[in-house]
């Protein structure tokens, strides 16, 4: 039996709230979290006691913030999810064979998610956390994950972004942001710099499952000054070598 309308509009505003948690770097106030998520600050209360009593949730004289069981089904999709456990032993390799940190991206709505990294043994000075969420229309990560979508959901994806300003300062039109896009999709790689952090480069390349559908993204992130013409053509060979090994091990992108 399909479940009441109004109880599956109560999930999703839940997940509303959740998501908001999730994507804070600092408590929230309660007339905060109510304006991100959208919501009465009422509908939002009565959400945070449910979410708090499961763990989700937690408060504090800051705010509120994720609770406990969040990091439990981290932990749980770490361990579990078949893409995440296929992708370490190549993600080792891929790390030694560079000599840069191996990253591993999927899709999360209009993000990206990190779901694995093996440091390199030379590690960047800013580690980002598996579990961070990031825009799609920066670093070359994301944008392979645009390259791969269609003309229509690239338009629904970039529908909130502004200015496409780069950490270097640069700034792209949206039409050269779209050529871009097209090469990458061209190339089946997409080489990034300075462009989410300053000084930081990266080669990315699509994971696609046997079904041929988009898993994942695979990559390696290192100091730009360290991605001289040589290196870069032997680490493109590379990323999309442990690319097509993942994407071979992986039956359905879904």
């Amino acid at each position: 039996m399909a479940a009441p309308a109004g109880n599956m509009r109560s999930l999703d505003r839940a997940f509303d709230v959740l998501t908001v948690l999730q994507s804070a770097k600092q408590p929230l106030r309660l007339s905060e979290l109510a304006r991100l998520a959208d919501l009465h600050v009422a509908t939002v209360q009565r959400i945070l006691g449910v979410l708090m009593e499961r763990g989700f949730a937690a408060r504090s004289a800051d705010g509120y913030t994720a609770g406990p069981a969040a990091l439990a089904v981290a932990h749980a999709f770490m361990v579990t999810n078949p893409l995440s456990v296929l992708a370490q032993p190549i993600l080792q390799q891929l790390a030694a064979n560079t000599g840069f940190t191996a990253s591993i991206y999927v899709r999360v709505e209009h993000s990206r998610v990190l779901i694995a990294r093996v440091e390199s043994d030379h590690p960047l000075s800013y580690v980002l956390p598996v579990g961070e969420r990031l825009p799609l229309h920066l670093g070359g990560a994301g944008k392979t994950i645009l390259a791969e979508m269609s003309g229509s959901e690239i338009d629904d994806a970039m529908a909130g972004v502004g200015e496409i300003a780069h950490a270097d300062g640069s700034v792209l039109t949206k039409a050269d942001f779209r050529g871009q896009l097209e090469q990458i999709h061209q190339d089946g790689y997409a080489f990034s710099i300075s462009e989410r952090l300053f000084g930081i480069a990266s080669v990315t390349a699509p994971v696609h499952a046997q079904d041929g559908a988009l898993a994942a993204v695979l990559g390696v992130t290192g100091p730009a000054e360290s991605f001289g013409e040589g290196t870069r053509t032997k680490v493109v060979a590379e990323v999309r070598r442990a690319a097509a090994i993942l994407g071979a091990r992986v039956p359905t992108s879904r």
